[in-house]
């Protein structure tokens, strides 16, 4: 697969966002942190986490895509448009009409929640570990940590929920993921596995909802 940019630019495009936008991406971070902390502390705070998850889309979107990464790649136009799609899907269906409701604690689901979530958080450092250096790091409020925090509160949400808002973040998980393997970004491994553990939660959800058809009644021995 050949990128319509060269490694070096992709990283200088960080460079300039977290130049000019570092401030905001940390208050970015803290918003996050604030909805992990809402999600301990509290049964269901949906709406407030939908409006969160509504606004880090946005951000990737504009802030991101739009200023910065179309700078080089074309396709920064149809991924803002994914992504302000996604942003109007949590606005409209968690926080208009309320239909994403969240726990932190019952099952193996609030596990892997709470592992993506902390992932997310701490994906700044991931990255620094893994050797890209501050401020051509990719950090907070960029498209790969978004999927990834969205991807563990969508975890947590509380079934039934509207799978709609699963798609745009499973098609970013692939597209994002490719950045492990081409641009050598192994942090974002994270986003295949992420993707890979909501597509098998989302098909084990069908299954179980799936009513089976009840067995045949014997007639042997009757008359």
């Amino acid at each position: 697969m050949t990128l319509p940019f060269t490694p070096e630019q992709f990283f200088e495009v960080f460079a300039a966002y977290n130049r000019s936008l570092g401030i905001f991406a940390l208050g970015l971070w803290l918003y996050a942190l604030a909805g992990a902390l809402i999600l301990a502390r509290s049964r269901d705070r949906g709406r407030f986490i939908a409006g969160l998850l509504a606004v880090q889309w946005a951000w990737a979107a504009l802030a991101y895509h739009v200023t910065f990464f179309s700078s080089i790649n074309p396709a920064a136009w149809l991924f803002a448009g994914l992504f302000l799609m996604q942003s109007a899907l949590f606005a409209w269906l968690g926080v208009a009409r309320e239909q994403l409701h969240f726990s932190s604690t019952g099952s193996w689901r609030h596990f892997a929640a709470w592992l993506l979530i902390v992932y997310a958080l701490i994906y700044p450092v991931v990255v620094q570990v893994d050797g890209h250096r501050f401020p051509e790091a990719p950090t907070f409020g960029v498209p790969c940590p978004t999927t990834i925090l969205t991807i563990g509160f969508l975890f947590a949400a509380d079934p039934p929920w509207p799978r709609a808002v699963a798609l745009i973040p499973l098609i970013w998980a692939i597209i994002g993921g490719s950045a492990a393997v081409l641009l050598r970004v192994h942090a974002d491994v994270m986003l295949w596995a992420a993707g890979m553990g909501l597509i098998a939660y989302l098909l084990g959800r069908v299954h179980v909802a799936t009513p089976r058809s009840p067995a045949p009644r014997s007639t042997a021995g009757t008359r």
